[in-house]
């Protein structure tokens, strides 16, 4: 077969020009699949992972009920609750911020999906190509390289505003100040909360993002499309 290819090949080339022959090779050589076709289907996979992971966090529960995503309070705002607990009205204090902070983690997850939409429309064909060929997390470290910081930026003040919606932020300020204004406090604490919630919120969100990609690599049954079942076949046979 692959000395009948290479014998017809100058004559299915004859008159083409060098754009068209690449493009012929290239087809040939991924298994009849085009370079749109192959880039359509690994934005197809990141859109379907992206939007699961956002779906998955952004429901009632989605970080807090599962200690793998649940966002923890940081080691400066531990310092604040472990020593107000004998106080009365906060001897709760660390359960109730940890529920209030994950609930607006859930809150701004919904904000998510359309940026990743926005991102993904603007993958390259050569960023395509590396993914297919990349570790089970290429198109999800992909996505993470090219997205953080503008999605950060659009997540912060959304985690900032949920957790105003959830007194999260009042919570945390009526405490550092009582604990700001303890005689013997060296170091009054001004953390801030919305930075460490958003960061949290944002590296759960890839992972979520990471096990949705596995998924559909590993998992001919998670392959939902015809496009997605063409594409991850070429990946299949590579790996082979």
């Amino acid at each position: 077969m692959r000395k009948l290819l290479l014998f017809t090949l100058p004559f299915l080339f004859f008159g083409c020009t060098s754009q068209q022959i690449n493009q012929t090779l290239n087809t040939v050589l991924n298994g009849g699949l085009t370079s749109d076709d192959i880039g359509n289907g690994l934005k197809e996979a990141l859109r379907l992972g992206a939007q699961r992971g956002a779906n998955e966090l952004s429901a009632d529960g989605g970080y807090f009920n599962d200690v793998a995503y649940r966002i923890l309070l940081p080691e400066e705002v531990l310092k604040v609750t472990d020593k107000l607990k004998g106080i009365p009205g906060f001897s709760d204090l660390e359960q109730v911020i940890i529920k209030k902070i994950n609930q607006g983690a859930e809150d701004a997850a919904k904000t998510a999906g359309p940026i990743f939409v926005q991102a993904i429309k603007q993958m390259t064909i050569q960023d395509a190509m590396g993914i297919l060929k990349g570790d089970n997390n290429a198109a999800t470290t992909y996505l993470q390289r090219t997205t953080y910081s503008d999605l950060y930026n659009e997540f912060n003040p959304v985690i900032s505003t949920s957790l105003d919606k959830f007194d999260a932020q009042k919570i945390w300020a009526d405490a550092a100040k009582v604990y700001n204004d303890f005689p013997l406090t060296r170091q009054p604490v001004n953390t801030n909360l919305a930075d460490h919630v958003t960061e949290r919120a944002l590296e759960g969100l890839f992972s979520k993002v990471a096990l949705e990609e596995e998924n559909i690599r590993q998992n001919v049954s998670a392959r939902t499309s015809e496009l997605l079942r063409r594409v991850f076949a070429q990946q299949d046979k590579q790996g082979k």
